[in-house]
């Protein structure tokens, strides 16, 4: 067992993992698995189901297989297997090995054989709509299928040309003889088969018939010898065919399903359809836009993978559904790299300031700490000269109460710096202020000034010196905290979702930085260097502000 100091905060599955070792139930062993589909990049509800399934087995010493359900080939493809790949990596887990439920398709099959021998199993020719037709309702039992009693012999037969290719699509099905009036939908008569002639990626043209999620899901978990099969809410009434299955094939392992709440965040969505909606009609860029919720797009943002581990620990394991708010994530990253991530200066929307006092040719190194809590995080410089940048904002013709930034004939600071004074203001045809005049004070260098008071500091950067930066403002994609309610989704999204800042300027010391490195642009929020990136143009990304702006809306 480890030690219990080190060890997460309790809930209900690590409370039954505990006691199963206790009563050396599967010889003391634990082995989880993280099973996604292959049709979709993994988003942040699948962050919490890998951060549960590898947690618990690196907590309790197992080990936890990734396996690709690889069942669906006509949505399924090599490209979202190598980005699954990639994101369970990079949130730091390390699978025991990799599976497909491709790799057991001959022993599924022969699974299958086995039941239809049994009279657990038949050949059904009714059509997809005729079977739920017959199914029945939650109030009323379904009906057999006029197949349902099809000699045994006969099936057999049947499932074999289905297998050799005799068949199209959809002229025949292998389903499960269990109960047509059981008060649970999913045991009447489930289907195990279908008839698909579509290339797989993996098995390519040797296959024309593939098994369904609830036959194959099991019996790979008993094949691999799964011994805790993790698992959301919505798997719950799947449970009875998922024990079903084992029982009657008498695999030789039966591991134990548990179920629990799934992820649902405010301001996102989650299904898989309505994501590669986003993605396909352009409401995005990519499967990896920093406002998508997947791991590839949180990652693209800046997000951390100490972060999104953090969020799954504080959200907790829970048998009820609830909705978690977006300021919990957020809040999560900005706590991390408050802490790790290195300060600079940015300005997003300059404004010239020159300082008529300063000599012409003068260039000071001032220096800079690169966090305020971690001297061993180092120093930098920043240049320093007659001719600044500010941001627009930090100007006001029409100061409102309390405004604590420049204003003609005012005084600030400015950081790490002198204190300036501004002088005059100069302006376009328009009346659009275009530059101040202002002079600097060349003692307070670190130091107040004598005989007043300067309250308000700004950052700044040197105008000869300051790299330009393209600016990419990213907000929440929808604008209501449960898109879903709505009848088409897209109806909330968001417009002011990304905002680019073309003409941003970044300080110097970023001029070599790499795609990935975080920032914390002092007094503007988080930000993360994008691939796009070139040496003649630096891209950043918003991870998020520095404060949750949203809570003063909601």
């Amino acid at each position: 067992m480890p030690n219990p100091e080190n060890t997460p905060a309790p809930n209900f599955i690590r409370s039954i993992v505990a006691r199963d070792i206790e009563a050396n139930k599967n010889d003391g062993q634990v082995v989880t698995r993280f099973p996604p589909e292959p049709n979709g990049f993994l988003h942040i509800g699948h962050a919490k189901s890998i951060c549960l399934n590898f947690g618990i087995a690196e907590e309790f010493k197992g080990r936890c297989n990734l396996r690709f359900d690889d069942t669906n080939p006509e949505k399924e493809s090599v490209e979202f297997m190598h980005a699954i790949e990639r994101d369970v990596h990079w949130l730091g887990f390390q699978w025991h090995k990799i599976c497909h439920a491709s790799d057991y398709f001959d022993q599924l099959y022969d699974y299958a054989v086995q039941l239809i021998r049994d009279g657990k199993a038949y050949v059904d020719s009714l059509s997809a709509e005729q079977i739920r037709e017959y199914r029945g309702t939650l109030t009323e039992p379904g009906k057999p299928s006029p197949d349902r009693n099809r000699p045994v012999a006969e099936s057999l037969a049947l499932f074999e040309a289905m297998r050799n290719g005799d068949f199209s699509d959809g002229a025949y099905v292998l389903r499960a003889k269990i109960d047509m009036a059981s008060p649970n939908i999913n045991m009447r008569d489930p289907t195990l088969y279908r008839i698909r002639r579509t290339h797989h990626h993996r098995t390519g043209g040797d296959w024309c018939l593939y098994p369904m999620y609830d036959y194959t899901h099991c019996i790979s978990d008993a094949i691999e010898g799964i011994t805790h099969s993790l698992c959301t809410l919505e798997f719950e009434d799947h449970r009875p065919l998922y024990d079903w299955v084992l029982e009657q094939l008498q695999t030789p392992s039966h591991p134990q399903q548990i179920e629990f709440a799934r992820l649902s965040l405010e301001y996102t969505v989650m299904s898989k359809r309505k994501l590669h909606q986003l993605v396909s009609e352009g409401h995005v860029h990519d499967w990896d836009d920093p406002r998508m919720p997947t791991i590839a797009g949180l990652r693209r943002a800046g997000y951390t993978p100490a972060a999104i581990r953090d969020f799954c620990e504080r959200i907790g394991v829970t048998k009820k559904d609830a909705w978690i708010q977006m300021a919990v994530l957020e809040n999560c990253i900005r706590e991390d790299l408050n802490d790790h991530a290195p300060r600079a200066m940015a300005v997003l929307r300059p404004l010239r300031v020159v300082l008529e006092n300063y000599p012409e040719d003068q260039v000071e190194q001032l220096q800079a700490g690169n966090h305020p809590q971690r001297p061993e995080m180092g120093t930098r410089n920043i240049p320093f000269s007659r001719v600044l940048l500010i941001e627009q904002e930090d100007f006001s013709d029409n100061p409102p109460p309390k405004y604590k930034r420049l204003v003609e004939g005012g005084e600030v600071r400015l950081r790490n710096a002198y204190v300036i004074k501004c002088h005059a203001v100069i302006r376009d045809e328009t009346g659009q202020v275009t530059e101040l005049r202002c002079s600097y004070d060349p003692e307070t260098l670190g130091k107040k000034p004598e005989g007043r008071k300067v309250k308000g500091v700004i950052h700044w950067l040197s105008e000869a010196h300051a790299k330009p930066a393209e600016l990419r403002l990213y907000d929440r994609l929808f604008n209501i905290p449960n898109p879903e309610s709505l009848p088409d989704f897209r109806d909330a999204l968001n417009p002011h979702s990304l905002e680019i800042l073309p003409d941003g300027k970044v300080e110097a010391s970023l001029a070599e930085a790499r795609p990935g490195s975080r920032y914390q642009f002092e007094r503007t929020g988080y930000f993360c260097l994008d691939p796009d990136s070139s040496q003649d143009r630096l891209v950043f990304n918003r991870t998020v502000t520095l404060r949750d702006t949203w809570a003063k809306q909601s």
